[in-house]
């Protein structure tokens, strides 16, 4: 009997820190990414809803529905070891990694972008300058013309 309570609250510690791992993912995700006030209230239920889902989850499977007091002091217990002991560590690393993809994807963006660039200015001497060089010949031709035009019927 007490080894089957011991072995239930040592599940429930467990749940406390995967709860708490869960909370660090959303705490990362918002600040990696920021996003709108919106989207925060969805993470925030759809991190409400995710556990209870595992509270409910664990209740039903290693207690048979059964729901005690103990259960509740585990799960806070697992809960306040991880936010302790871990989460300061998990937020670190992780923060660290995202900053470390974010400048790699960057820099490969740069050097992606480098040919384009190229091909822009290439393009712009190439294509554009003289078709705009044509263009405001033709203007100026038929402003010539149409001052002429004006001219002479005025006279």
């Amino acid at each position: 009997m007490i080894h089957s309570q011991l072995y239930l609250f040592l599940i429930f510690i467990t749940n406390g820190i995967i709860i708490g791992l869960l909370f660090d993912s959303f705490r990362i995700l918002r600040k990696a990414i920021k996003t709108s006030d919106f989207i925060t209230y969805i993470e925030d239920a759809l991190f409400w809803i995710l556990t209870g889902l595992i509270i409910l989850y664990s209740i039903f499977v290693h207690n048979n529905g059964e729901i005690r007091l103990f259960m509740f002091i585990a799960i806070l217990i697992g809960l306040v070891l991880y936010i302790i002991f871990v989460s300061k560590f998990i937020l670190k690393i992780s923060l660290s990694i995202i900053n470390i993809i974010k400048k790699i994807f960057l820099s490969i963006f740069h050097i992606v972008e480098i040919p384009f660039k190229a091909i822009g200015k290439l393009l712009k001497k190439t294509f554009f300058k003289p078709i705009s060089f044509i263009i405001i010949n033709i203007r100026n031709y038929f402003t010539k013309i149409s001052n002429k035009f004006v001219k002479n019927t005025k006279n």
